[in-house]
């Protein structure tokens, strides 16, 4: 029999634990380091905790437009309904410990061995394992899986109660008075529009002309007019200089010498990879100029053998694409079959309200003509359902190649428009023409029938 191939994992978020769990199933001989959790930030810190939070905001959203379908709250639906913020975080952190258990069983039930400590190459071909466990790994593969931490700045340090990063805040047990948000990206956003919907007053510090600069224009222009319309202060091209605390106020002072005074402020400013004192130079793995180890297409860095995947590796950080980095490292790896990472058919959201769903190539692409495609955008406000429910904000907007027709791309505004991508992920990974999305069934009346009318309508091109 051949010898059994010795994986070491070091960190167990997602890019970490679905590479266990893969090359469990192909008979390796896993160890899995974890010092901080298993299920990394994406778990513990990031996104299970702010998804929770964000469907109680969702559900404070769908209150304020009850008056519109005739359900009487009161005059002033924020002040019918309260938010218990010490109850909400409770449950946030407690779906979060319980996903993490939930991980760790299924990793002990495949066979993986699970060490708590901090791991270290010693050469591309050895982990030391220190902390709660010392030890010394042999490996014939390395996968590194430790992610990213918060940024922050010497000007602006978050000291875990009124100045926060966005793995502090669920330690509040009462809702901001005013929160201030320093940057627009998609987790400023997020935390901006969900403390928006619980009550808080929000004032959103952006560097850039609007919010979400990253995103598709169109839909960052419907999102930043719901935000203002419903209260949200928006400081456009306005870069955040310092922030300090005093008592129980805290001061943003931006850098044309204007100030904001609020009680609480969330610093979501980017990441910075974890990779300081993981022996990378020793073991000949190659970083970029910001610290983030570099890969190819199947997760490989400059040393032979050792892997990296997820926010430590800085491409597309979702967890999602942690996930599929780590799992096509172990079928590299372990000779299985493989399909290089390709992003172009990863699909993501911001959960805002409204949401921001993509996929594929986007519209600054087209525009700066990295590719030809034809666009169509049909706004939900003729969707039968989205009248039925109150929404009028929104739109679904398809890119197909001239020609051809193959969908390579879309953008959904909606509510749940995490979920209503789906078909539109599919026909991108599919390469399907625009008449194959439009000629599957939809339910009537469905907010996914827009998808289907907008590749109807792209027919004409």
């Amino acid at each position: 029999m051949p010898p059994v191939s010795r994986v070491v994992i070091v960190g167990g978020g997602p890019g970490g634990y679905e590479a266990a769990l893969v090359a469990a199933q192909l008979g390796a001989e896993v160890t899995l380091v974890d010092s901080d959790g298993l299920g990394g930030s994406a778990v513990l810190t990031d996104c299970v905790p702010s998804k929770t939070l964000i469907a109680t905001a969702e559900l404070m959203t769908e209150v304020e437009g009850a008056a519109e379908l005739g359900v009487e709250v009161s005059h002033d639906a924020r002040a019918a309904v309260r938010v218990d913020l010490a109850r909400v975080n409770a449950r946030v952190l407690r779906l979060a410990r319980d996903q993490s258990d939930d991980i760790a069983d299924r990793l002990e039930h495949e066979g993986v061995r699970l060490l708590r400590g901090r791991g270290r190459l010693d050469g591309p071909d050895r982990v030391v394992v220190t902390g709660e466990h010392e030890e010394s790994l042999p490996a014939d593969a390395v996968l590194l899986a430790t992610g990213a931490a918060p940024r922050t700045t010497p000007q602006a340090q978050p000291d875990g109660e009124r100045i926060l990063t966005w793995e502090q805040v669920y330690g509040l047990t009462e809702l901001p008075e005013h929160l201030v948000v320093v940057g627009s990206g998609v987790t400023g956003a997020e935390f901006a529009s969900a403390y928006l919907a619980l009550g808080a007053e929000v004032s959103l510090v952006s560097s850039r002309e609007r919010v979400l600069p990253g995103e598709d224009a169109d839909a960052a222009a419907v999102l930043e007019d719901a935000l203002t319309r419903r209260g949200m202060h928006v400081l456009a091209q306005s870069r955040m200089a310092s922030v300090a605390r005093a008592g129980d106020t805290v001061t943003v002072t931006l850098t044309d010498g204007r100030t904001i005074e609020g009680s609480h402020c969330i610093l979501a400013v980017g990441s910075v990879p974890r990779t300081p004192d993981l022996g990378l130079e020793t073991a000949g793995v190659e970083t970029d100029e910001r610290g983030f180890v570099s890969v190819d297409r199947v997760s490989r860095t400059s040393a032979r053998g050792v892997y990296a995947a997820g926010d430590c590796t800085g491409v597309l950080m979702l967890a999602s694409v942690a996930a599929m980095q780590g799992r096509i490292a172990m079928w590299h790896f372990l000779g299985d079959a493989v399909s290089p990472l390709d992003l172009k058919k990863v699909s993501s959201n911001v959960f805002t309200a409204p949401e921001i769903a993509t996929v594929g190539w986007s519209q600054q692409a087209v525009d700066r003509g990295e590719i030809e495609a034809n666009q169509l955008m049909l706004p939900l406000a003729g969707n039968a359902r989205a009248k039925m429910q109150g929404v009028h904000e929104g739109f679904v907007k398809l890119f197909c190649r001239p020609g051809t027709g193959i969908v390579v791309g879309g953008v959904v505004v909606a509510p749940r428009a995490s979920e209503l991508i789906h078909p539109v992920s599919i026909a991108v990974a599919q390469s399907m023409t625009a008449d194959q999305l439009a000629q599957a069934f939809t339910v009537y009346p469905s907010m996914s029938g827009s998808v289907a009318e907008a590749a109807r309508r792209l027919h004409q091109f």
